[in-house]
């Protein structure tokens, strides 16, 4: 259980950190680890449920603040593409009267 217990942790601390410097392709790996990792917990030979509880609840804070981080970048790319499309509709509009 404490070498199962243990990979969580540093599984989700990698999962932090690669949050923090927005490396999404790391970021899918380790979702993929994460998913083992409470597999792994959850059929361990011992478990305790309280432990296993508080990693669940600490891990949700993390994906919480990687969905607000997917939510800034999404509304980051959008807003980069209405500035694309205008700056397209401007330029047609020069060609029009050039």
């Amino acid at each position: 259980m404490n070498t199962a217990i243990q990979r969580f942790d540093e599984t989700r601390d990698a999962l932090l950190d690669a949050l923090g410097e927005r490396d999404w392709a790391a970021i899918g790996r380790l979702d993929e680890a994460c998913r083992v990792c409470i597999d792994d917990m959850l059929t361990a030979s011992v478990v305790d449920e309280a432990q296993i509880k508080a990693k669940l609840e600490d891990l949700l804070g993390v994906y919480r603040d990687l969905l607000e981080a997917t939510m800034g970048e999404r509304q980051a790319i959008a807003e980069q593409m209405s500035q694309i499309n205008q700056a397209k509709s401007a330029a047609k509009v020069y060609h029009l009267f050039s």
